[in-house]
């Protein structure tokens, strides 16, 4: 089969990637996966959306991509609600450094027409009463950042692609991809060859074993994180809650059963995505210090997904300059859902030579291996 591009990864970069191609004019695109929509990272996630980030790329990627969530159930013609909710964001300082570095990250924010702010105690007791008024000591918020439906939302992408005439492959794992002359020549799955010179990197927590194929060192490793969801109460709580400091993010989803996420320390770098009692006794240990209501829940379920960590917590969104035709979209280091409107749009104006929408030059592949100065991401759960 032929292919003008062939896209590895069917998660909402994927998707969002796709449908943006196609929508610039680009035909005979192929997404390929080895399993179904949104069964990699997409589908394990928190599905929150913030713009309170601590460096300008990040913030800007967010706040365009959520002003593009605020009307993609249009935008894309899709048939469902993707229950976007924009109830904010809560983030707890818990020290006196933790309190200063949020102030720095508010004057960043606001530059950038972002309606962040910072809160006292009182202030942010009035917004979630059940927080626990000793486990922290100030905190900041903006009240359009959110949460949606990550299935939904995908979906939303992968309908439009597909009515703009992209073609997806499910249960197809991709195992080379041919090169001749240093070009690329085909992807190969276990069930079919697609003759292509461009391939597109969206394989989240696989990038770099896909990046190995044609011979580029991918700085990016998979790590596994862990979630937990409780039986689903009336309504408590609108924002996100979330502590850097104390490691938690925790949301009441729509239907009422609240969501908590944290990092594991010392993880090793693997694709176990398995869910563990250590992570269940910490997080329980956390969200009775934090917000102690929430504790009396039951929990229902848990289940761990990879971050793509790359070295700056940043995402790579590149061309790769040793191997034509090969382009990234990864090392999202566990954002990638809230990214994707962006990731979309900016890869393919890059594939496509357009003149950019943002600058992207902060997210290329390059940064890692020409003594750039690196800016890493702090405000990372």
């Amino acid at each position: 089969m032929n292919a003008d591009v062939v896209i590895i990864g069917s998660g909402i970069s994927g998707a969002s990637i796709a449908y943006n191609l196609a929508l610039r004019g680009l035909k005979n695109i192929v997404v390929i996966d080895k399993s179904y929509p949104t069964s990699g990272s997409t589908g394990r996630c928190g599905a929150g959306v913030r713009q309170q980030w601590g460096t300008k790329g990040n913030c800007i990627m967010a706040k365009h991509s959520i002003e593009f969530f605020e009307t993609a159930q249009k935008t894309l013609d899709y048939h469902e609600d993707i229950e976007f909710k924009q109830e904010g964001y809560l983030i707890l300082a818990t020290t006196i450094e933790e309190e200063k570095e949020f102030a720095e990250n508010i004057l960043l924010q606001n530059s950038l027409n972002i309606p962040a702010r910072q809160l006292t105690k009182e202030e942010a007791l009035a917004i979630v009463p059940h927080l626990n008024p000793d486990a922290f000591i100030s905190a900041t918020f903006c009240p359009t950042d959110g949460h949606l439906n990550p299935f939904k939302m995908t979906d939303a992408y992968y309908q439009a692609a597909k009515k703009q005439g992209v073609l997806f492959r499910f249960f197809e794992e991709v195992t080379a991809i041919e090169r001749y002359n240093g070009k690329i020549q085909a992807v190969i799955t276990q069930c079919d060859r697609y003759d292509t010179s461009v391939v597109v990197n969206a394989a989240g927590g696989f990038a770099r074993e896909i990046a190995e194929m044609v011979g580029v060192d991918l700085p990016v490793y998979p790590e596994n994180h862990e979630i937990l969801v409780t039986e689903p109460v009336a309504k408590m709580q609108g924002p996100m809650v979330m502590s850097f400091s104390k490691n938690i993010y925790c949301q009441q989803v729509p239907h009422g059963s609240f969501l908590m996420g944290r990092t594991t320390p010392g993880q090793p770098s693997n694709h176990d995505i398995g869910s563990s009692w250590q992570f269940l006794d910490e997080m329980a240990k956390t969200v009775c210090d934090i917000l102690p209501k929430i504790g009396e829940l039951r929990v229902i379920r848990q289940w761990g997904g990879s971050y793509a960590v790359s070295p700056d917590h940043q995402p790579i969104i590149s061309s790769v300059k040793q191997q034509a035709g090969f382009y990234l979209a990864c090392g999202f280091s566990g954002h990638g859902f809230m990214f994707a409107p962006m990731t979309g749009i900016l890869l393919s104006e890059i594939m496509l030579d357009l003149p950019p929408t943002l600058d992207v030059s902060e997210y290329d592949l390059d940064r890692f291996t020409q003594n750039q100065k690196i800016v890493k991401e702090k405000s990372v759960v």
